[in-house]
C-alpha cells in the first residue's frame, strides 16, 4: 500500500495540528479513506496516491494556520475535514491563503481561533456585521480592533463606539454623579480596549476632536453616521425599536459591527431583546452577515469556557454535554 510520512518540527507541533486529540486522526482517517500513524514529530499517511495528495494537502493547510497564530479546536478542525472531505478545499485554501493581521499602534492582533478569522474576514467583506457569542469569544475586541485598523489606514474618517445603558440589577437615578459619571461604568469596557489599541494621549487627542466618539445609544437617534465605523456592543440590551433605529443610521462609506451575547440579556421581562429578533428580519440580505461564537472561541482563562458549558448544561439538561474537566 502506497504511504508518505510527513515530518515537524517537535511532537507538539504535530498535535497542535489535530487539536491534541486522537479522534481527530480518526475523523480524518474515514473522511479521507486513509491510514494515519503518529509518532513523535512524524505522521505517516497509508492510503491511495490521490488520498495521500488529499491528506497531505489537507495538514498543509492546518500547518499554516499554526504558522498564522490560529490556535485549532477541535469543532474548528472538524469543521475543516468535513468542508475539506466535501471537495470544497478551495474555501480552505481561501481561509488560510495568507496571514490576517490586524495593525493598531500599540500591538498587531491576530485572530486565535477559526470563528474569530471567520469573524474578521466577514467583517472586511460586509457593511453590516453581527458578531454573536458568548463572553470571551473576542466578538467586540476583535470589531473595535478592525475600527481602529480602518481609521488609522484613511478608510474611515471616524470610530463611534456605543452601548445601550441598561441597568442590570441597579437603577442609573440612584446611581451617584451627573448624567456622564453615571454612564461612563457602561461605556468603560470601550475606554479600555481602545487604550489597548492606541497610545492614551492619542485616544485623548482623537477624542476631543470627535474622531473617536463614544457615546451611549440613545445618543444616536436622529443622526446618519457617514465614513464611519460603528460598533454597538451589548446588543442583546437593545430593544426591537432601538435596533431598528440603530441600524438605520448607516450613513455612506460607513460599516457597522453589532455584537452582543443572547444569553446575557438585562432588559425588564416584557420587553423583546432587539439582537434575538434581527437574526429573523434581516437573515437573508446582501450584505448583512450574521457570525456566531461558540464554546470553542472562548479565548480567556479556560474555566470561562467550562464555566460557559455548565450554565448551558443547567439550563438545557436533555440537550448539553457536561463540562470538560
Amino acid at each position: 500500500m502506497p504511504s508518505k510520512t510527513l515530518f515537524y518540527p517537535s511532537p507538539r507541533h504535530l498535535s497542535s495540528l489535530y487539536a491534541g486529540h486522537e479522534e481527530n486522526l480518526a475523523l480524518v482517517e474515514r473522511a479521507l479513506d486513509v491510514r494515519l500513524i503518529t509518532r513523535d514529530e512524524w505522521l505517516k499517511v497509508e492510503g491511495s496516491t490521490e488520498a495521500i495528495a488529499r491528506t497531505e494537502t489537507l495538514f498543509g493547510y492546518l500547518n499554516e494556520a499554526r504558522n498564522q497564530g490560529v490556535a485549532l479546536r477541535s469543532p474548528d478542525f472538524q469543521r475543516l475535514v468535513d468542508t475539506f472531505a466535501r471537495g470544497r478545499a478551495d474555501e480552505v485554501a481561501a481561509l488560510f491563503g495568507e496571514p490576517l493581521v490586524i495593525t493598531t499602534n500599540r500591538k498587531s492582533i491576530v485572530p486565535k481561533t477559526l470563528g474569530q478569522k471567520l469573524y474578521l474576514q466577514s467583517i472586511q467583506k460586509n457593511p453590516i456585521v453581527f458578531g454573536i457569542g458568548p463572553a470571551g469569544t473576542g466578538k467586540t475586541y476583535l470589531a473595535m480592533a478592525a475600527a481602529v485598523s480602518a481609521l488609522l489606514k484613511n478608510q474611515v474618517q471616524r470610530i463611534v463606539l456605543t452601548r445601550p445603558a441598561v441597568e442590570a440589577g441597579e437603577a442609573l437615578g440612584f446611581l451617584p454623579g451627573d448624567l456622564r459619571e453615571k454612564i461612563l461604568p457602561y461605556l468603560r469596557p470601550l475606554y479600555d480596549a481602545l487604550h489597548d489599541m492606541l497610545d492614551p494621549d492619542d485616544v485623548a487627542r482623537l477624542a476631543e476632536k470627535n474622531v473617536i466618539e463614544i457615546a451611549p445609544l440613545a445618543y444616536m437617534r436622529g443622526r446618519t453616521l457617514s465614513h464611519s465605523f460603528i460598533v454597538l456592543d451589548e446588543a442583546q440590551n437593545t430593544t426591537p425599536e432601538q435596533m431598528m433605529m440603530f441600524l438605520t443610521r448607516l450613513g455612506d462609506d460607513s460599516r457597522m459591527v453589532v455584537t452582543g451575547d443572547v444569553t446575557q440579556v438585562d432588559l425588564p421581562r416584557s420587553k423583546q431583546s432587539g439582537l434575538i429578533e434581527v437574526s429573523r428580519i434581516l437573515g437573508n440580505i446582501a450584505g448583512i452577515d450574521f457570525h456566531y461564537f461558540g464554546g470553542a472561541d472562548v479565548v480567556r482563562h479556560p474555566l470561562v469556557l467550562r464555566i460557559i458549558e455548565a450554565y448551558e448544561q443547567y439550563e438545557n439538561p436533555m440537550t448539553s454535554t457536561p463540562a470538560s474537566t
